[in-house]
């Protein structure tokens, strides 16, 4: 008989690996804060501890949301900042058609700009110890022969590098492109520092397949998952509706045994981007997630 205290002989000893839990959050952006004093409030109502913080009105200077002010308000609540979310110039989303022309870095009018404003934002997440910035990366083109898909991967990787030279993960919004389509980019582009935001409603509101699905072949990529619910359209060429989550066509309690399946182990932010009740709509997201997530914060 073999020590019980000691390995059984002829077989290694199994590693323990320690999976740190997954944190809930709230996207800044859903609370539609005048400024940070605001916006702090307006976090403490949803009754979450973490946010998902949009960078972009920050490096801008934009009215109310100061760097020092964001932060020092942030920090004096008690709230952490699970991650960034980066604005490209231009984005129309009225519309479709409007969003596949001026989405992400497909622009050629904003390209140099984006580039720049990538370095900002970089450079504040280094000061600040943000190490994910997520953003909609603009429709990648499926056909490997489309010139402009090679256009939108060069700057893709090129973002990356940015981001990368301050040790910060760029994560690449799911929705406006097949999961298929955005996996294939993600192999082609072969960088460590770029991975995936897997948002479940904008593969529903894009048409772009089912996102159970989607979610077993983006696994690998995943580095934080947006909660958000939305209906798909009944008229090809338009949006579907964006609904408080619980009350649309994601299948959460499948989307959740796929997550947990293929280990995916990423933060959960809730994002709510219509409806005039979003505190109480962001609060409802959360439930829905203590109740069918596991290994939470």
């Amino acid at each position: 008989m073999s020590d019980a205290s000691g390995p059984t002989p002829g077989r290694e000893p199994e590693l323990q690996i320690r999976v740190e839990p997954r944190r809930i959050g709230v996207c800044s952006w859903s609370l539609q804060a005048t400024d940070a004093t605001d916006l702090t409030a307006r976090i403490d109502r949803t009754g979450l501890k973490a946010v998902q913080l949009a960078l972009t009105p920050i490096a801008e200077g934009r009215p109310g949301f100061a760097e020092d002010a964001v932060f020092n308000a942030l920090q004096q609540a008690g709230f952490s900042v699970l991650s960034g979310m980066m604005e490209p110039r231009g984005e129309d989303y009225s519309t479709l058609e409007s969003i596949q022309r001026t989405g992400g870095l497909r622009p050629d009018e904003h390209w140099e700009h984006n580039q720049r404003h990538a370095r900002h934002l970089a450079e504040l997440c280094a000061r600040r110890g943000i190490g994910l910035v997520t953003f909609h990366a603009g429709f990648i083109p499926h056909d490997a022969r489309n010139r402009e898909r090679a256009t939108m991967l060069d700057r893709i990787r090129r973002v990356v590098e940015i981001f990368d030279a301050q040790d910060v993960i760029v994560a690449l919004e799911t929705g406006q492109e097949t999961a298929e389509t955005l996996l294939e980019a993600l192999d082609e582009i072969d960088h460590p520092m770029v991975g995936v935001n897997f948002d479940p409603a904008n593969m529903i509101l894009y048409g772009m397949g089912d996102p159970v699905r989607a979610v077993a072949d983006l696994a690998d990529y995943i580095e934080q998952v947006h909660i958000k619910d939305a209906t798909a359209t009944t008229v090809p060429g338009t949006w579907g509706s964006e609904v408080p989550a619980g009350s649309g066509q994601v299948r959460w309690e499948a989307f959740f045994g796929v997550l947990e399946e293929y280990g995916v182990s990423g933060d959960l932010v809730i994002e709510r981007e219509a409806g005039d009740q979003r505190i109480a709509d962001v609060a409802t997201g959360a439930a829905l997630v203590r109740r069918l997530a596991s290994n939470l914060a």
